[in-house]
């Protein structure tokens, strides 16, 4: 089973994500966040399963429509642990410069 971190910019991402929720006075911001950890679980058991991109990195595809988000990360099989690196809503543009990069 793959261990999974998240790199401190997440933080960051979901913050974007509940002031984003709170402008549109969403019902129950914290449910949609424990939504995208309950998705991100999966990679423990299944850490290839998100959609090859570029630079040897996946996207997880998580939920849909309003609700629906994309989770950028790396999956290094030598040591068994999937960094997740971004957040963002699938209607979001791109992911920060931070790892569009490397």
């Amino acid at each position: 089973m793959a261990r999974i971190e998240l790199a401190p910019e997440v933080a960051e991402d979901f913050d974007r994500i509940l002031d984003h929720l709170a402008t549109y006075q969403v019902e129950n911001p914290g449910q949609r966040i424990g939504e995208i950890i309950a998705a991100l679980d999966v990679l423990e058991q299944n850490p290839l399963i998100g959609r090859p991109v570029a630079n040897g990195k996946r996207e997880l595809v998580i939920g849909r429509r309003t609700r629906g988000y994309l989770a950028l990360y790396r999956y290094v099989p030598e040591m068994d642990i999937v960094f997740v690196l971004a957040i963002r809503s699938q209607r979001e543009a791109g992911y920060a410069e931070r790892v569009e990069e490397g």
